[in-house]
């Protein structure tokens, strides 16, 4: 299978002001290009390069898990992601947050504090897991795929993802996808039946 970098579901400077076009393109183009480019590269000849790379996430481990991850959370990122987004869902999301976390609002504040809590580098996720929804949070190129859970959004808190917008200011950042960025159509989609009880 030949990877190639997908391209980004808007125009780079369609997510400004709370991300901006420059940080798009390098984010997009040079980070996401180049896991991308270490993904071809440890997998040239081998059986497993024929296969998707959800497939691969599952049956790797070392480099060759955190090139093909890190490849897979950051088209599932762009996604998460809509210049009509932010603010709160409606619809069957709204249902399931509130059942299984209280509020909106309350699973808001358990996903910035999952999104602020991760040491260093990594991603914060809203997951169907065994019927219900849950927050996590991953670390490098960890994904909820590993733990059989659905993967509804997620939001990356690698430096690279917002420093040339918010210089060491996550929680402005987190705050920002909460606000106008977090694409709720998206997790509708992903949704499915996962958290049917």
């Amino acid at each position: 299978m030949q990877f190639k970098l997908k391209p980004l579901p808007y125009d780079y400077d369609a997510l400004e002001p709370h991300v901006g076009a420059r940080t798009l393109k390098i984010h997009h183009g040079k980070h996401h290009q180049g896991y991308l480019d270490k993904l071809q590269k440890a997998m040239a000849g081998k059986p497993l390069a024929e296969e998707n790379l959800e497939t691969i996430i599952r049956k790797t481990e070392g480099d060759t898990f955190n090139f093909a991850a890190q490849v897979w959370n950051h088209d599932f990122y762009w996604q998460s992601m809509s210049p009509a987004g932010g603010g709160k869902p409606d619809g069957k999301v709204e249902e399931l947050l509130v059942r299984d976390f209280g509020s909106v609002d309350k699973f808001r504040q358990l996903f910035a504090e999952a999104a602020k809590g991760e040491f260093g580098s990594g991603w914060a996720w809203l997951v169907a897991d065994k019927g219900k929804l849950r927050v996590k949070s991953s670390t490098d190129a960890e994904n909820p795929l590993t733990d059989n859970q659905v993967p509804l959004l997620t939001l990356d808190v690698w430096e690279h993802a917002y420093y040339l917008d918010y210089q060491n200011e996550r929680a402005a950042y987190i705050e920002a996808f909460l606000d106008h960025l977090i694409n709720w159509d998206f997790a509708c989609t992903n949704l499915g039946d996962s958290a049917e009880s």
